[in-house]
């Protein structure tokens, strides 16, 4: 391993003299712009407020409130920000604020850092001073510009990536409408009861609570879990045993599970036998009447009327009498198949960038790591 300098970002950036942006400036980056996943800015229309200051072209904000959470971005040109971003400019002698930016928004001994010195509960924070005194590992500048141009290309390729999973969603999307669309067609219409079973999920044990439940075998999914998935439940990350099942509500593959609280109109395709709670909606659909997967692409379009009927109490909520209310559109089964063949294909093409997606993480994560061990 090369034995190169650690300096402070302090020794490494510039003191900035920053000017006070003018009230009512658009566009106006606040923290909660910052997408955290590809550390980029979704503007919203808000604009600057009294106390934002201009932040120069080519500098790298980082959040000095909630920092663990890892809002940093790299600007190429000029803004209103808020006034609690720290805002490093390398100089030039030194280092860049590309290099800059991939050191500090990829490797987690920053946020490590940072939450060993943010103060508060409600609302931590931490100092700017906090900031400008992390210590980074720094290669020559010809090296750092080498792994930079590296991280470049594959950002490039991420970004490319993520453009066709964009435009792969708004496909599914119109062909979803367009496929299930039953005007001018002589299709029934069924409530969701005529072509299905609906079977709630029992009492919610938690580890930290009720621990004599778990620790077995009997996989354990909650609702956080379909809200994450793409479609299909297939893995788990916690288990029951046999005591667990005696409170909870075991549903079998092929069970479409929908979320009735939070989350309203989440939905999967179990791959697995698994226990649920009680805030989960089984669907077992009628084979002499329905596909299953038919019945699933339906349920999608149902999560907007759903959401617009819940009830509001500690959080958002619907029963089953209400998820009873949903209509459903019943063509042939033969039809039913062939409109399943064509949303299935789009969602296989994404599944695909989908995998591309994690494998170019891992080659960006894997170059990152050796380039900075040299």
């Amino acid at each position: 391993m090369k034995t190169w300098p650690i300096k402070k970002l302090v020794e490494i950036t510039e003191r900035l003299n920053l000017e006070k942006a003018v009230v009512g400036s658009w566009p106006y980056i606040e923290i909660g712009d910052i997408d955290l996943e590809n550390k980029s800015i979704s503007f919203k229309d808000k604009k600057s407020i009294k106390g934002a200051v201009v932040a120069p072209e080519n500098t790298v904000l980082i959040s000095r409130v909630r920092p663990t959470r890892g809002a940093i971005v790299l600007i190429d040109k000029s803004y209103p920000v808020s006034s609690a971003f720290t805002i490093l400019k390398a100089r030039q002698s030194e280092t860049s604020s590309r290099f800059l930016f991939y050191w500090l928004s990829n490797f987690k001994s920053l946020s490590i850092y940072l939450q060993s010195r943010q103060k508060g509960s409600n609302y931590p924070s931490v100092r700017e001073k906090d900031i400008l005194n992390f210590e980074i590992t720094l290669p020559p500048l010809e090296i750092q510009k080498q792994i930079v141009e590296r991280l470049d290309k594959i950002a490039e390729a991420r970004k490319l990536n993520d453009e066709l999973i964009q435009k792969t969603d708004e496909l599914f999307q119109s062909f979803l409408h367009k496929e299930l669309n039953s005007s001018g067609r002589e299709w029934a219409i069924k409530r969701l009861p005529e072509v299905s079973k609906l079977e709630r999920g029992k009492f919610t044990p938690r580890p930290r609570n009720d621990p004599i439940y778990f620790g077995g075998s009997i996989p354990w999914i909650q609702t956080g879990e379909i809200v994450n998935s793409d479609g299909f439940i297939r893995t788990y990350h916690q288990t029951l045993n046999e005591e667990g099942l005696k409170v909870s509500k075991i549903f079998f593959k092929g069970t479409i599970v929908i979320t009735i609280a939070a989350n309203i109109g989440d939905l999967a395709i179990l791959e697995i036998d698994a226990a649920f709670p009680d805030s989960i909606v089984g669907i077992r659909a009628d084979k002499d009447l329905i596909d299953n997967k038919f019945l699933y692409f339906q349920l999608l379009l149902s999560k907007n009327y759903l959401n617009s009927v819940a009830t509001q109490a500690a959080q958002k909520n619907i029963n089953l009498a209400i998820l009873s209310k949903v209509k459903i559109v019943l063509p042939t089964l033969k039809i039913q198949k062939q409109i399943v063949a064509k949303l299935s294909a789009v969602q296989d093409y994404k599944k695909q960038l989908l995998e591309q997606k994690l494998k170019l993480k891992e080659l960006f994560d894997s170059v990152l790591t050796k380039s900075m061990k040299g």
